[in-house]
């Protein structure tokens, strides 16, 4: 009898114990419930907060947004206009070997037990061209044979009526042909070769597709002229100085052979030497016959007759948009400010 009286009060308190986690669940379930419907409300709120915060400051949105807008506008207007002048290269080499170092690859060998380098491997001359035309010195000295330094430092806009150059009389005076430009030490009122390097460097983009090997080259400046005018004195240069570093090395090939020959008491070396020569001059013959020596012009330059830039429209439509978010942001802050206080 006691024990189904135990067994009767266990089964009691088990169910009790039960509906208490039934009952604590649905507690759980409710507070959750509530505690997400408050999240939503508040999201709610804050929302329609938001909209009365700048609806209430659209007068200070719509006034900020038109200053943004103008300033953009005369900004836009106040920029000169850039033109770009556009060639197509394609390597020289790729027609049978710049310079006739490609006939050479087979005379490598006996070049080298003669005492000299003729190349013969078939260096990639377009990439070595490529980077001596980025490079200070190359630039240097085409800016100082073309007398560039007073149109590319001191030039603030084109005219187009008379297709001449607008230079800066703060920097220039071109009646005095003098730099009048204030500078801090240890800068000089003229231009130093590293700022005109620089500048240039600026002006000019130079790019080389991995696929086809097809270079393009591109200038921009004030003067659509002068920009298709230094684009054809660029290209011509770097043939130019490529073929003169060619022509160099071959002489000084040939001579050297030659006073190697009064030493050579064995024949078969002899007529080593003797192919060596001719093959050095060979290449002499190609430097002086080639006129585009390593980059063949594909498109040439043209003087463009459509500015590059700047994009007028798309410097307003930023200006403004900058301006309508600054506006809200103020008009948020100062709401917000004022609330908590």
């Amino acid at each position: 009898m006691s024990k189904s009286v135990e067994n009767s009060v266990v089964d009691t308190q088990i169910m009790s114990n039960d509906a208490s986690v039934q009952l604590l669940q649905q507690q759980l379930l409710q507070q959750q419930l509530l505690l997400q419907q408050t999240q939503n409300d508040d999201d709610e709120i804050d929302l329609a907060e938001l909209w009365r915060a700048i609806w209430a400051g659209k007068f200070t949105i719509i006034i900020i947004s038109m200053i943004f807008a103008v300033a953009s506008v005369f900004f836009a207007l106040s920029k000169p206009d850039i033109y770009k002048a556009s060639a197509i290269l394609a390597p020289a080499s790729s027609e049978g070997g710049a310079g006739g170092l490609g006939a050479l690859a087979g005379m490598a060998g006996l070049a080298s037990m003669a005492g000299i380098n003729l190349g013969g491997g078939g260096g990639d001359k377009t990439a070595l061209a490529l980077e001596i035309l980025k490079s200070r010195s190359f630039i240097e000295g085409f800016i100082s044979k073309h007398e560039l330094l007073v149109p590319l430092m001191a030039a603030k806009n084109w005219d187009r009526a008379s297709d001449t150059l607008i230079l800066d009389d703060e920097l220039y005076d071109k009646t005095t042909n003098k730099w009048i430009r204030e500078v801090k030490a240890p800068k000089t009122p003229e231009p130093s070769t590293w700022e005109a390097y620089r500048e240039f460097s600026d002006l000019v983009t130079v790019a080389q597709d991995k696929t086809t090997s097809m270079v393009n080259i591109d200038i921009e400046f004030y003067s659509p002229a002068m920009a298709k005018q230094w684009l054809t004195w660029l290209i011509h240069d770097i043939n130019e100085f490529m073929r003169e570093q060619d022509q160099i090395e071959a002489k000084a090939s040939i001579d050297y052979l030659t006073n190697q020959l009064i030493n050579i008491k064995v024949a078969s070396m002899e007529v080593v030497f003797y192919q060596l020569i001719e093959e050095q001059t060979k290449n002499m013959m190609l430097t002086m016959v080639k006129k585009e020596y390593v980059l063949k012009t594909i498109d040439p330059a043209q003087v463009p007759d459509t500015k590059a830039k700047p994009k007028r429209a798309l410097i307003v439509v930023l200006g403004t948009m900058l301006g309508g978010i600054l506006s809200v942001l103020i008009v948020l802050i100062r709401y917000f400010s004022r609330k908590d206080n």
